[in-house]
């Protein structure tokens, strides 16, 4: 297709629709990165059917969550709908400061990521949800392969966090292993908890697994920035990370191009919430019920009509 021609389209979509396309705004796609998890990937095909909705060109690129920050400074990438207070404001606040990458706000949803145990296993360990309980009771946690040590199952390595980290600061005789998927992750807790076997590991918030299971969070020393940054900081005066992981929001990070290239989506994307609740039930439907994610995505947009279309008219 043409431009001449991609813009005439344009323009009679913005005329027909009443969207936010204008002059001002590229007729180039608008390049949205895509994870490992069902709900970054609803999130983001949410936006991506939002903007398509406005008149905008969208195309999904496949980038890891930490090195997608090289792409979103050089531009080849244009908008990533996560990312996490709890394990990439580092990232975010380096390549802010770039003057490369802008932060576009919150997404309204609030992250939890920390170590989770089903509830069955506090009477195994019962000083839990006290970290300084795992020193005691590590091999409740162990299986063939581990014990003595106990067995701990990270995040795909791609998501940082520091868990590998975290067990050494804090004198844990835990091994670390890590999923490889965001799938395996779950499929694990699945397996353990039907048979009530021994089990610890990342789970977060916004998801379905702390609602359809009975657990509770490892309560770790309380995060502050100088835990990751000053050794001498905390419980371990040789080594950081001797603390639990951040809270708060998930963020929405942007080229800093964007704005000037694709004003209207800039303004879109900067309106755009959506809740725990909302994403929690989604990520349910995807990975519980087996619905396909773009019919999920589907039945959001249809169902929120309104909602979407006035940031779009805004």
């Amino acid at each position: 297709m043409n431009k001449m021609l991609k813009v005439s389209l344009i323009a009679l979509t913005a005329a027909v629709g009443g969207n936010a396309v204008s002059a001002a705004d590229s007729t180039d796609p608008i390049k949205l990165t895509l994870h490992d998890w069902s709900g970054q990937l609803i999130n983001t095909k949410i936006m991506g059917s939002i903007l398509e909705e406005a008149g905008y060109y969208v195309e999904y690129v496949q980038a890891d969550y930490i090195a997608q920050f090289a792409g979103l400074k050089s531009g080849d990438l244009h908008l990533a709908m996560e990312i996490w207070e709890t394990t990439g404001r580092e990232a975010l606040d380096e390549a802010v400061a770039t003057g490369k990458v802008v932060n576009v706000g919150e997404t309204g949803l609030q992250a939890i990521e920390e170590w989770w145990y089903p509830l069955y296993m506090k009477d195994r360990c019962p000083g839990l949800p006290n970290w300084e309980a795992l020193k005691d009771c590590a091999e409740e946690f162990a299986t063939a392969e581990t014990s003595p040590n106990g067995r701990y199952v990270g995040g795909p390595v791609t998501w940082g966090g520091f868990d590998d980290e975290r067990v050494e600061a804090l004198e844990l005789d835990f091994e670390v292993v890590h999923a490889g998927t965001d799938a395996a992750l779950f499929a694990e807790l699945e397996s353990a908890y039907q048979r009530e076997d021994p089990v610890i590991l990342w789970v977060y918030v916004p998801h379905w697994a702390p609602a359809k299971y009975e657990g509770e969070f490892v309560e770790f020393p309380a995060y502050t920035p100088e835990c990751y940054s000053d050794p001498s900081w905390g419980i371990n005066p040789n080594m950081a990370y001797d603390c639990g992981k951040p809270r708060g929001p998930i963020w929405k990070a942007a080229w800093s191009g964007l704005q000037e290239k694709w004003p209207g989506a800039y303004d879109i994307i900067e309106d755009y919430t959506i809740t725990n609740e909302e994403m929690s039930a989604m990520v349910g439907r995807a990975d519980l019920d087996g619905v396909d994610i773009d019919t999920v995505v589907a039945d959001w947009m249809s169902e929120n009509k309104d909602r979407w279309s006035a940031w779009i008219a805004d």
